[in-house]
């Protein structure tokens, strides 16, 4: 690969890991005064934050599994190898705090592709004022992989989980369902719609709901919560199974954009079924006890995305959602290993 002036692209193996490093941390604001050792030490020293326990969590984005570099442009892959760890903190109700950062790099990755990454995953760290305290970089004769780990702190008692739910509390969900799954069709087929961009940028760049997850948790309005990293249907599964309970929604109520279903028929699918089992939506699905209803009020006003009840948590250990007037069975979501 060369460059405009003819010349071959640099890569990574032109640099050695320090060099890597250092292109990292320009990009990075001036370190917290409770990072008492960071980048460029054999690990970080990290003064704990006083009354508040951490959450902690870890995911990794692998070039030809959750990404396709064919069509998702370096800055995305930054973006989302954050995004989708802060996810994971919003449906705790934790506040993020800090990062470490690894990756595992193909010998003739170019550098401007790996400044893309980090500008993409810098600028989401630096709105959500979460810092990279460390991490480590390779090389690999395999895919490219970004793996994060984010630790966040909450009060003790203000932690949310999938497991507090009870028959009887309503279910809510932020945001779109099937949104993301609607720009990946979009990026792959390579059309050009500009009244649909908004979908491709659900998928490029999902918007973790911190401050939902904040609002939900200081409130103490959510009984259970879950980020929808692998969908709808996966998410009523797992609070119905950590919960002991079952859950019911109605087709009628699920917040699915008409022109992401436009998509999903246009290719003969059914858009209600494609919408509740497809993943990247990172979205946040939680339950409400009726009586507790008045304080979602604060979080819907105050947590940056729209809310829709979808449906109501039973005793009977069902997972179904009324179609026309029939109750039909929600299969599991996505898996990673099937």
């Amino acid at each position: 690969m060369k460059n405009e002036a003819g010349r071959p692209r640099a890569t990574v193996s032109d640099y050695t890991e320090r060099d890597l490093i250092a292109r990292i941390q320009q990009r990075l604001p001036p370190a917290p005064d409770w990072l008492l050792v960071g980048i460029g030490d054999d690990a970080a020293v990290v003064e704990p934050e006083p009354n508040r326990v951490e959450v902690l969590s870890v995911d990794a984005i692998v070039d030809g599994v959750h990404v396709d570099r064919a069509f998702v442009p370096p800055e995305a892959i930054g973006h989302r190898a954050l995004a989708v760890n802060l996810s994971d903190l919003a449906a705790m109700g934790a506040l993020p705090r800090l990062a470490l950062l690894s990756m595992a790099l193909p010998r003739d990755f170019r550098v401007d592709d790996f400044d893309g990454m980090a500008d993409g995953l810098a600028a989401l760290a630096s709105r959500h004022h979460i810092h990279i305290v460390g991490g480590n970089l390779t090389n690999t004769s395999g895919p490219l992989t970004v793996d994060v780990t984010v630790i966040g702190t909450v009060k003790r008692r203000q932690a949310m989980t999938r497991g507090g739910a009870r028959a009887g509390d309503e279910i809510y969900v932020s945001g779109s369902i099937g949104s993301a799954a609607a720009g990946l069709r979009i990026l792959k087929s390579s059309t050009a719609e500009s009244s649909v961009s908004s979908l491709v940028e659900r998928y490029l760049r999902p918007e973790p709901r911190i401050r939902l997850g904040l609002m939900l948790s200081r409130n103490r309005a959510a009984t259970a919560c879950v980020d929808l990293s692998d969908g709808l249907a996966d998410g009523l599964h797992q609070i119905a199974d950590a919960s002991g309970v079952g859950v019911a929604i109605d087709e009628e109520m699920l917040p699915i954009e008409p022109t992401a279903r436009r998509i999903f028929e246009r290719q003969t699918e059914d858009a209600t079924l494609t919408a509740i089992s497809a993943g990247d939506d990172y979205e946040l699905l939680f339950t409400v006890r009726p009586r507790w209803r008045h304080r979602l009020g604060a979080a819907a006003r105050h947590g940056g995305t729209p809310l829709s009840r979808i449906g109501v948590c039973t005793e009977r250990r069902d997972v179904t959602i009324v179609r026309s007037g029939a109750v039909q069975p929600i299969p599991p979501g996505y898996s990673h290993f099937r």
